[in-house]
């Protein structure tokens, strides 16, 4: 028990913090022993969790113990960063994991066997990182860094045209074909306009065309226009491209587009998907290396902006980092691109096992 005039409560406790001021910064109140504490610059700061400390004028202390509690952290500070753990999503770092997702990736054909290859739509703003992913999948495919897709910011005048995936080291084309288009239109006046991407995912817009903002596709103004599209001209599949450097500072309406975009798509059939890009730019240890990605409660948060953003569950968003100023392939990078390939074409195959013949019968059955 302590006596007041005696002590001196140097232990206060408050938001999980106390602070331990040095003994040259206390100053007396008045005679009965009170003292008032000063701050100083040098104060330290440590982590007390509950824990009131009270000392003596002798130096030493009293602790009441029925407030210590241990922290269970959940997370550790890695390089300023927050490191989960463990890991939100399981991943195998592996040349052989590589070498496994390339030869599914380079087998895979349409389970419709009218459709050669899946046709797959990327989607974003302008800069989001869709032509770079693209030439990221086919550098590794390639063996070599290379850049052959349109990488850049384009506002207006981009044309639409599909990179066929091929086999390693030029093998024939896998199953695959990826769709670029220009970037999404942020602000209503510039980029392309969610009456010229519906026609592009119902198969109506040639290869090759060139979408301008103020002459939107139309059958009579369109060379080329494709009036009555197969099965094969459509798109099976529509990749989102989010960059997740930029999550937080996107339009607001931006937000509102992709939900009715979303919606028109999926009134059509296809199934989504979204790649969350430029994940290096956004946690200092996924840049130099990209294993922790799952690992990174940075990430994981950024994701859930994205999922709100996009108006989907995580589920279907993979983080990818494309290769941008590397001179050589990584493993690890590798892994990363090819197992988004590999999410993607899962979501892709569904449109065919929903657009089988059988499976269009019954449709037809039970609508009527």
């Amino acid at each position: 028990m302590f006596t007041p005039g005696k002590e001196k409560l140097s232990g206060i406790s408050f938001g999980g913090f106390s602070f331990e001021p040095p003994a040259s910064t206390t100053k007396p109140l008045s005679s009965n022993g009170l003292t008032t504490l000063t701050a100083a610059p040098t104060t330290s700061v440590q982590p007390a969790f509950g824990t009131t400390t009270l000392t003596r004028d002798d130096n030493s202390k009293v602790t009441n113990s029925s407030e210590t509690r241990e922290p269970k952290p959940q997370f550790t500070f890695l390089g300023g960063q927050l490191k989960l753990e463990s890991p939100w999503r399981n991943m195998d770092w592996t040349e052989e994991r590589r070498t496994s997702l390339m030869e599914t990736i380079t087998s895979y054909r349409p389970s419709c066997g009218e459709v050669p290859q899946a046709r797959v739509l990327l989607l974003g703003p302008v800069s989001s990182g869709k032509s770079s992913f693209i030439s990221s999948v086919q550098s590794v495919f390639n063996g070599r860094v290379t850049n052959r897709a349109m990488v850049g910011s384009f506002s207006s005048g981009f044309t639409k045209k599909s990179f066929n995936i091929r086999g390693k080291k030029g093998e024939d084309h896998t199953g695959l074909v990826l769709c670029d288009t220009m970037g999404m239109s942020e602000d209503g006046m510039t980029g392309l306009t969610l009456h010229d991407i519906l026609l592009v995912v119902k198969g109506h817009v040639p290869e090759g065309h060139k979408f301008s903002p103020d002459q939107p596709v139309s059958a009579s103004e369109t060379v080329g226009y494709v009036k009555r599209p197969s099965l094969k001209d459509k798109v099976h599949c529509v990749a989102f491209v989010v960059d997740a450097s930029k999550i937080t500072t996107y339009p607001k309406g931006l937000s509102t587009t992709f939900k009715q975009l979303r919606k028109h798509i999926s009134d059509l059939g296809v199934h989504q998907v979204a790649l969350l890009s430029h994940v290096d730019q956004v946690c200092l240890q996924t840049a130099k290396d990209v294993t922790g990605v799952y690992e990174s409660r940075t990430i994981q948060d950024v994701m859930g902006k994205a999922a709100a953003l996009l108006g989907m569950s995580t589920s279907y968003i993979v983080p990818v980092k494309n290769y941008s100023s590397e001179l050589d392939l990584d493993v690890n990078t590798d892994v990363l691109l090819l197992s988004a390939v590999d999410h993607i074409l899962q979501y892709a195959d569904l449109y065919f096992q929903d657009n089988a013949p059988q499976n269009k019968e019954l449709k037809t059955v039970l609508e009527l």
